[in-house]
């Protein structure tokens, strides 16, 4: 694994507002906080979802990139990217390979944080069709897309955007995660984020005690000990 201090700079690739404040905003806070430029980059608007559904796909949109933007300050991070994808319908396609390399090459960031590309069989939520579609997209922009510059040459030709390599992956949602970040003293900064996503959340009772204990049991299973918080990731070298 990259060393702390090999990290300088980090890009998350997600499919809809609220996927990196519940799969990794602790960590995120903790990378923020030593000085690591994180920058968000998410594929849909998440015009799909929201529990109010008075406001159409457009309002949505507006109001889940408001929220999102809401919650990425809650942990340090400003610079906040969206491809505008229609929610529910992403696939991992050449075009959006393309477009998620463009970002990677404009960031060049040492460490790619972003969704497990296989279904969990052992918990629904990280299995959503859109978030397969954007881990796997990601792996390929990664690898090879982003480090070979005959890959999208108009990228080089037209943009001047040379070829970076990424060095280490870490994925959200599998089942089999290997690497776990205690991220138990910025837990009311991972929150914030999350309450931030009001439009997802507001309806849903015992939030707060569902996702923390969520968390939980994570920093057990890594053995971190009673009273912890942990966010769970498998990590893929790519150098």
């Amino acid at each position: 694994m990259l060393a702390e201090s090999e990290i300088n700079r980090v890009l998350t690739v997600t499919a809809h507002p609220d996927d990196v404040d519940f799969g990794a905003a602790g960590s995120v806070a903790l990378l923020a906080d030593r000085g690591v430029e994180v920058t968000y980059l998410l594929v849909t608007d998440g015009d799909a979802g929201g529990n109010d559904r008075d406001l159409d796909n457009s309002g949505m949109a507006e109001l889940r990139r408001a929220e999102q933007t809401a919650a990425a300050k809650a942990v340090g991070v400003t610079d906040v990217r969206f491809l505008g994808r229609p929610d529910g319908t992403v696939v991992p396609s050449l075009e959006l390979r393309r477009d998620i390399a463009r970002v990677i090459r404009q960031v060049r960031p040492d460490l790619v944080i972003t969704h497990h590309p296989d279904r969990n069989y052992q918990f629904a939520a990280p299995s959503h069709p859109d978030h397969r579609a954007v881990g796997g997209a990601t792996l390929d922009a990664v690898y090879p897309d982003a480090r070979n510059p005959y890959a999208f040459p108009e990228l080089l030709r037209d943009e001047g955007l040379q070829a970076w390599t990424v060095r280490e992956v870490w994925l959200m949602g599998g089942m089999t995660p290997d690497h776990w970040v205690d991220v138990t003293t910025v837990i009311e900064r991972k929150l914030a984020a999350l309450q931030s996503h009001v439009s997802q959340i507001a309806h849903v009772a015992g939030f707060e005690e569902a996702v923390k204990l969520r968390w939980a049991e994570w920093a057990a299973r890594a053995g971190f000990g009673d009273g912890r918080y942990a966010e769970a990731f498998q990590v893929v070298p790519t150098a």
